[in-house]
């Protein structure tokens, strides 16, 4: 299994942006991200870090839904 890149809180941001996730606030040092999927909302708390720890990236991709692959290293 690849690695994951070594990712900011924006860099995250921007992926999670680029797949139809929106930014809907920000409120300290987190960025609120959210999805409606059906009768449901995901919402994703991003962390604003110059560089986000392994378990806290996968914490984010988990929520999300979104593909591994989309933060591996290439």
């Amino acid at each position: 299994m690849p690695k994951l890149r070594v990712l900011s809180g924006k860099g995250v941001c921007k992926i999670l942006a680029q797949n139809g996730i929106e930014k809907v606030r920000q409120k300290g040092s987190h960025t609120i991200m959210q999805k409606q999927q059906g009768h449901t909302t995901i919402t994703i708390p991003v962390p604003d870090l110059d560089e986000l720890k392994t378990g806290t990236l996968l914490g984010v991709i988990r929520q999300s839904e979104l593909p591994r692959l989309l933060f591996e290293t290439k």
